[in-house]
């Protein structure tokens, strides 16, 4: 479904845009050809590096409520990262590492690039229909890493230097203050929009007016609250983007 945004103080951006939502880290799943290389690593798997808990509950929910297409990944990340680049050192974890050459070059091929390529063919197929594109691309951060406690329970990250992106992050921050004003929205925070990732890539293949990328990230200190906690943060996240779009009449 094709929305209009309203990203900027009284203005609607009069381009249609379509919503695309992916989820890179769903699932910490290894498929058996290469569970030998994680024996000793399974405790790994059910930690925050295996998967981003709650990211896949929030993106099939982002998806519904936008009516938006919804690409996903349940391979855990250890396998092999869909959010880091070919050549970046985490894209695979130390069990994959390991592993000869030709196994991780086969994890590539079956996994890796069938994923990115679907995304980016997406986008293509949208922004050659007219419209332009608005990738959420969804994800969960620990609470605390290196010993250090994460101050935020909402990041937004985006890059700066493309003012549609910045205009959007601002005005779902803004929105999002008044649905859940107790949840400390940061941008580019934990991370830095810029920094290597899906969005980051896919900035580099389309332009400013076509393409919007948007990483999406929820303390998970509300996923693991579970219960009605966890699923008001993620009505509010929705609630306050909603408030945003309008269907094209």
């Amino acid at each position: 479904m094709k929305h209009f945004l309203r990203i900027a103080a009284n203005d609607v951006i009069d381009v249609a845009s379509n919503f695309l939502i992916t989820c890179e880290h769903g699932g910490n799943r290894i498929p058996s050809p290469y569970r030998k290389f994680f024996r000793g690593h399974q405790a790994l798997l059910r930690t925050h590096r295996g998967r981003d808990f709650g990211a896949l509950r929030l993106a099939r929910e982002l998806s519904d409520a936008l009516d938006a297409p919804l690409l996903l990944s349940t391979v855990s990340r250890l396998l092999i990262d869909l959010n880091r680049s070919p050549g970046h050192r985490g894209l695979h974890a130390e069990a994959m590492r390991d592993a000869p050459r030709a196994i991780r070059e086969e994890v590539y091929r079956q996994y890796y690039l069938p994923y990115r390529t679907e995304v980016q063919n997406r986008i293509t197929q949208t922004i050659g229909s007219g419209a332009r594109i608005v990738h959420l691309s969804c994800h969960s951060f620990t609470p605390e890493l290196d010993g250090k406690l994460r101050n935020a329970d909402i990041g937004l990250l985006y890059d700066p230097a493309r003012t549609a992106e910045a205009h959007l992050c601002r005005r779902w921050q803004a929105t999002l203050k008044t649905h859940a004003p107790e949840l400390k929205t940061r941008m580019n925070y934990p991370y830095k929009g810029t920094s290597d990732g899906l969005t980051a890539y896919l900035r580099k293949c389309f332009a400013p007016q076509d393409y919007l990328g948007i990483e999406l990230e929820i303390n998970q200190k509300h996923v693991l609250a579970r219960g009605p906690h966890w699923s008001e943060v993620r009505s509010a996240v929705i609630a306050a983007l909603l408030e945003l779009v309008r269907p094209e009449r």
